[in-house]
């Protein structure tokens, strides 16, 4: 019988060519200092560290499911702390089918969670009530908290979530300090009656 044999040519692995590293923020550099904005510094820390909080209702909660596994590993972009409770999170994914009578509790859970805050919309349900246009049914979630991302599918697969938190990151990076205590910021708050 003959023996197997798993790695004939073995490869070396360089660990350069693997690790991916933040990119530097904008600054002056000089031999053994760097000086950049606080701005920079902290929209660099919040995007490799989001805090999501899964609102799953339907078959798009699945797919989520699939992206936290090991195969596409939401974990590789900071978001591997997956929370259950508002007050600890930042992220809040909406996924699935939301009734009329769902709408109070999701906008509670978004008052609970404490700024900055960001909004993902999962799926054709949260984003615009999908195939279900009935009475029952929350016609996208924009209608009760402000949006931040759309994920667009039916369900959306693990590649597409993943491209939805990448914009969410995107955003998170290059959000100012003062956007939330600006005038247009309060007004949008206002627009959904929150304070």
């Amino acid at each position: 019988m003959r023996p197997v044999r798993f790695n004939i040519n073995p490869i070396e692995a360089k660990l350069e060519n693997s690790l991916m590293k933040a990119e530097l923020p904008e600054g002056h550099m000089g031999e053994g200092f760097f000086a950049t904005s606080l701005d920079k510094v902290v929209g660099l820390a919040r995007k490799n560290s989001i805090w999501p909080l899964p609102f799953a209702t339907s078959c798009c909660g699945i797919e989520f499911m699939a992206t936290m596994g090991s195969h596409y590993d939401l974990a590789r972009f900071g978001s591997e702390r997956v929370g259950f409770s508002p007050r600890q999170c930042d992220l809040l994914m909406v996924m699935g089918t939301i009734a009329k009578k769902m709408g109070p509790v999701l906008r509670q859970v978004y008052l609970q969670m404490a700024e900055p805050r960001w909004v993902i919309a999962v799926g054709a349900c949260a984003s615009s009530g999908g195939i279900f246009d009935t009475y029952s049914v929350l016609q996208g979630i924009d209608q009760i908290i402000p949006v931040d991302v759309y994920v667009p599918g039916c369900p959306p697969r693990p590649e597409a979530i993943i491209d939805g938190v990448m914009q969410i990151q995107k955003l998170v990076h290059h959000e100012s300090l003062r956007r939330r205590g600006s005038d247009k910021y309060k007004e949008l708050m206002n627009s959904y009656g929150i304070e």
